[in-house]
């Protein structure tokens, strides 16, 4: 039997004759980082050229929201099985894959000539960064020492809350400077760094024996993208119509064949035990809720700053900044504090912050309201979302067994999407019941009912938080069975 030498410093990766090199903690969290960096910023950076992509391409109102959804829909119905093909081939080596294949995705957008084209690359662009975003946290979680393992998901936490604010801010800047094209280019060099430098700080790991689950992968993927396509589907073709109605029940024959399907296989994609962990259903509820309320609000707040009054896209993404860089100062205080104070407290207060800012936020914007005023509610928002992020990543991964990490961050990833497209969907129903676009003062009366629906989301969630246990034990009873 081989044994492993202890970390204490870094992360030992096999170095050439057998022996083992240290890399420092922080270039571990870099080599996770980058890539997980890359592909979040694309879930948002499109959504600013669009007015560009109508023109260039001649594409339609329903064209334009594939160009967004066609790469939600490939990344969250794909993210389990991202997880789960990394259990079985090594996480190092489908996370590469999944880096290899977004780039070729991103090329293949940047020399789109057609709507059609587009859409295609763009969800083959999903079908990478669904390989990606969960292994990253499971093989950070792994390449840093346990007492700095906090510290680590806070970083890479607020790094991830940066490509959420970078999104709108760099799409802006770069079809107002270059060309929509190089928002896609732009990936390749970062690939061209990232895959070397993971090859390089991390090492590879996968748990013993583990076997594909193709049957469990099918219907859950199947599954999903019913519900996913269902959601997105809603605001446009209504919440009643015979086909949004009809792929919502698709997906829920298939996602209940999938849990029986789980129940009764040896080695499951996703264990149902992870439910009768109590820490773990309950993060899964509040990332949900988060999800669901603050960026279905973010994704009307950003267009209010475009229309009260009149702003190019990139003025009003910087003007987003006091709020969506939060996350990237508060996150790593947060994931300090998780094992001291407990993830579920901290959760609490940032759902908290995060309600509060949001109905501060609501209660000031109007058809003059001045920017400057909503600075400060913007700030309260944004370190609510930096006091959710890194405690959520410490508990679900502290929440099952180690050789359990990419299956339960898989989960976890999916249930925080379909949360955002539902909150994002959702919120736009409202809105579009009670105002529209034609301008200021119709876009704010459609805008205040459904902020405050988010916020009686997040406010709920941030009950839920307060069930979470302080220390959930690893490989607890319920886990293993």
């Amino acid at each position: 039997m081989t044994v492993s030498p202890p970390v204490l410093d870094g992360n030992p990766v096999a170095a050439p004759g057998g022996a083992r090199r240290r890399v420092p903690p922080w270039l571990a969290v870099v080599a996770c980082g980058v890539p997980m960096f890359m592909v979040a910023l694309d879930n948002l950076v499109v959504s600013t050229a669009l007015r560009t992509l109508a023109v260039d391409l001649r594409a339609d109102t329903r064209e334009l929201q594939w160009f967004v959804n066609a790469y939600v829909l490939g990344f969250a119905c794909l993210l389990m099985t991202g997880a789960a093909l990394g259990d079985r081939f090594g996480r190092r080596r489908v996370f590469v894959a999944g880096i290899a294949l977004f780039t070729l995705a991103s090329v293949g957008c940047g020399l789109a000539d057609t709507s059609g084209r587009l859409i295609a690359f763009r969800a083959v662009q999903g079908f990478g960064a669904a390989a990606v975003m969960p292994l990253s946290l499971t093989l950070l979680s792994a390449a840093v020492p346990e007492r700095m393992r906090g510290v680590a998901l806070g970083v890479w936490s607020g790094v991830s809350g940066l490509a959420v604010a970078m999104g709108p801010v760099v799409g802006g800047a770069v079809v107002e400077g270059l060309d929509w094209r190089w928002i896609f280019w732009i990936n390749v060099p970062v690939c061209l760094v990232a895959v070397p430098l993971v090859l390089f700080a991390l090492r590879e790991s996968a748990p013993p024996g583990a076997r594909l689950d193709l049957v469990g992968m099918v219907l859950a993927a199947a599954g999903l993208c019913a519900v996913v396509w269902a959601i997105v589907h809603g605001e446009p073709d209504g919440w009643t119509s015979a086909t949004v109605l009809g792929a919502f029940a698709a997906g829920l024959v298939l996602l209940a064949a999938f849990v029986a399907w789980e129940a009764r296989v040896p080695q499951p994609m996703l264990p149902l035990s992870f439910y009768r962990v109590r820490a773990f259903t309950l993060t899964n509820v509040v990332s949900a809720a988060m999800y669901f309320g603050v960026f279905g609000s973010l994704f009307l707040l950003a267009q209010y700053l475009q229309i009260v009054p009149p702003r190019t896209p990139l003025e009003a993404g910087v003007r987003t900044l006091p709020w969506t860089l939060m996350p990237m100062f508060v996150a790593p205080v947060a994931g300090l504090l998780t094992d001291r104070v407990g993830g579920g407290r901290l959760m609490a207060l940032g759902l908290f912050l995060q309600g509060v800012g949001l109905g501060w936020l609501n209660l000031l914007a109007g058809a003059g309201t001045a920017y400057s005023a909503l600075v400060a509610p913007m700030i309260v928002a944004g370190a609510g979302m930096g006091f959710v992020f890194a405690p959520t990543a410490a508990v679900v991964l502290g929440s099952v067994r180690a050789e359990h990490a990419g299956k339960a961050s898989g989960a976890n990833t999916t249930v925080r999407e379909i949360g955002g497209a539902l909150g994002i969907a959702v919120l736009s129903t409202v809105f579009v019941a009670h105002g529209g676009t034609r301008g200021p003062q119709e876009f704010v009366d459609g805008l205040r009912p459904a902020v405050w629906t988010g916020v009686a989301v997040v406010l709920l969630g941030a009950l839920c938080a307060l069930g979470i246990p302080r220390r959930p034990r690893a490989g607890a009873p319920a886990e293993e069975a």
